[in-house]
Order: structure tokens, then C-alpha cells, then sequence
């Protein structure tokens, strides 16, 4: 069975991330989704908040489930016996960032695993967590950027 880790920080899940996360479930046996608890950034929702959110957007999808780690992706990767980590590309200042990432981590991996790159779908592109999250704090519309279950989220966190 080929199981693939997309990681990402996903603070609040947006529509792009399900992009992603649908196209790669056709292709993959099994997708997990995995919440990064970064201790140095401060998030909006908690890791156990964020992994709601996913489970909600993605009960459709049989074939993907959520997990949380910390620290290194590389060790999480190798513990885990991933052999695919997907990351998401909206823009060339993306790429950029990705590469030298994907290179790093890949020599971190030692050989267990690969980085594949999806492209974000150029109407979704506009789409980031930072960007949902200022919006919706300035009291804007953020409904056609994230999934039900995390506008409920961003509702109750800023009290609309």
C-alpha cells in the first residue's frame, strides 16, 4: 500500500488544501493529512481544532485520515514508513521556498521517501490560511475560501 503524508500547518484548512488533498486521494491508496504543531509559530486553532476541521471536510474521502506531529518532518516521515510527501505550489515564490525544502528533507529522508509537488488550481491560488484569517478578523466573507466545518470554526473564534 503506497501511504502519503501531505504536512502542513492548515490553520484553518481553506478549500485549496481540499483541492489538493481530493486530486492526490485519487491517486494515492492512502492519504494523511498531518498537522504540524510548530511550538515557535503561533497558530490561530489548536493541532486537535485544525484536525477536526480536516476529519469534517474529508469524511467523504475513505481513504484519508489526520494525524498530528511535532519536530521534524524528516523523522516523522521515517517513523511513519512514508514513501511520498505532497506539498502544494500556488506561485513561483512557493517553488522556490519548496525546492530548497524538498532538497533538504529529501537528504533528511535518506532515500525513504520523495517530495511530489501538486499545483494549485489557478482559481484556488489566491487561497492562504494567512489570508482567510485577515479577512475574516477585519469581519470580511471568507465562505467560498474554507470548507463549512472551518467557518464554523472562524466563527466562533471571532464571535460573528
Amino acid at each position: 500500500m503506497r501511504k502519503v503524508l501531505y504536512p502542513g500547518s492548515f490553520d484553518p484548512v481553506t478549500n485549496g488544501h481540499l483541492d489538493i488533498i481530493r486530486r492526490a486521494s485519487r491517486q494515492f491508496d492512502h492519504i494523511v493529512v498531518g498537522v504540524v504543531g510548530n511550538p515557535n509559530k503561533r497558530s490561530l486553532f489548536t493541532p486537535m481544532e485544525r484536525m477536526e476541521m480536516i476529519r469534517r471536510a474529508t469524511a467523504d474521502l475513505p481513504n484519508v485520515s489526520v494525524d498530528a506531529f511535532e519536530g521534524l518532518l524528516a523523522d516523522y516521515v521515517r517513523s511513519e514508513g512514508f514513501t511520498t510527501v505532497i506539498r502544494s505550489l500556488r506561485s513561483t515564490s512557493d517553488f522556490n521556498a519548496e525546492i530548497a525544502a524538498a532538497q533538504a528533507n529529501g537528504m533528511l529522508y535518506g532515500g525513504q521517501a520523495d517530495t511530489l509537488f501538486f499545483m494549485t488550481r489557478g482559481e484556488l491560488s489566491y487561497i492562504s490560511s494567512s489570508t482567510v484569517k485577515e479577512i475574516k478578523s477585519l469581519g470580511g466573507d471568507v465562505s467560498e475560501m474554507v470548507p463549512p466545518a472551518a467557518l464554523e470554526y472562524l466563527e466562533r473564534k471571532f464571535n460573528v
